[in-house]
């Protein structure tokens, strides 16, 4: 069968289009004929290694897994002897993010992880980007224990993390703050945010609002700016380590002071929340946005985009196999 691979660490061009062995799935597993994936930064993360703590799950000097590609939607192409969950033909989507594999015309995926059947009347383009930025920001909701008439700030709120965290925020009853940029402000009110600041207007700090918990979605405020905005329990999370990994030490620290504190939680995701999210998306609570989609021989090219840094939402991969 036809892959992305890579067998080093490196920029998008380490990715090259190869012949591979089609897996075979074991008792417990269901082989899934990919009919569309996406490129997030998750895959970015893992092929780059910026993070050299990455390394420890992929493998030190080479990467473990030659297919990235966490997230998926397909065809049920084969049931192993011990799987009664699923059966051929079954259309399904889910998230991978130990063994990957998506990036191919197969993979092989546990029947009792993070796989369900797809919403009727949804297309595989459309469930592909159901998982990866959604329980991103499900589980940083879940950790600041977000309830109903909580007033929250999501900085970044156009990525795939942001653009779920507005929708999967308004789901729970909060009163949503988005940030974003001038082009895209009508695009996050969309989606259901109360309030939008144009950062490239108005300064976010400057909101007289106080917030229960500040989502910084793509990384790039620190706790020090937003702490002012935070009410006197209020919680800060960030996507990323911050400056020389200071998210982590401040995780430590801060909520000893019984005040505003950070949270660094470690994401996790289970059958329980894919099956949560395919409710939301039947119910029309929860869409991913779409920026562009590639074909698999692109990818270099979709990597290239995403790690560009102006993605609306989601890049989608067709799979080499057509619906």
């Amino acid at each position: 069968m036809k892959a992305a691979t890579y067998t080093r660490y490196g920029p998008p061009e380490v990715v090259s289009i190869r012949e591979v062995k089609k897996p075979v799935p074991r008792a417990d597993e269901v082989l899934v004929k990919i009919h569309a994936t996406t490129v997030n930064r998750t895959d970015c993360g893992f092929r780059s290694a910026q993070y050299f703590i990455s390394r420890l799950f992929s493998g030190l000097f080479a990467p473990k897994n030659k297919v990235l590609g966490c997230e998926f939607a397909g065809e049920v192409a084969e049931v192993g002897e011990a799987v009664t969950q699923f059966k051929v033909g079954d259309r399904v989507f889910g998230y991978d993010d130990s063994a990957f594999g998506a990036h191919a015309e197969y993979k092989t995926a546990q029947a009792t992880g993070a796989i369900a059947i797809i919403p009727n009347q949804m297309s595989y383009e459309d469930a592909a980007p159901l998982t990866e930025g959604s329980h991103y920001a499900w589980c940083n909701i879940r950790a600041a224990k977000v309830k109903a008439g909580d007033t929250v700030m999501v900085y970044g709120a156009t990525g795939a993390i942001g653009s779920a965290a507005v929708q999967l925020l308004k789901h729970v009853g909060a009163y949503v703050v988005a940030v974003a940029g001038t082009p895209n402000v009508d695009q996050v009110r969309a989606l259901g945010a109360d309030e939008v600041i144009d950062y490239l207007k108005q300064d976010f700090t400057a909101t007289p609002h106080r917030f229960d918990f500040i989502f910084d979605a793509v990384g790039k405020r620190s706790f020090r700016e937003c702490k002012p905005l935070l009410k006197r329990k209020g919680i800060y999370v960030s996507t990323e380590l911050g400056k020389r990994s200071e998210n982590i030490f401040l995780a430590l620290t801060t909520p000893l002071s019984g005040n505003k504190r950070v949270l660094f939680p470690l994401p996790f995701i289970k059958k329980e929340d894919v099956l949560f999210l395919r409710e939301l998306a039947e119910s029309g609570a929860f869409k991913p946005l779409i920026d562009r989609t590639y074909d698999l021989e692109q990818i270099v090219d979709a990597y290239r985009y995403v790690e560009t840094g102006q993605k609306i939402g989601n890049v989608v991969i067709r799979g080499l196999i057509k619906a």
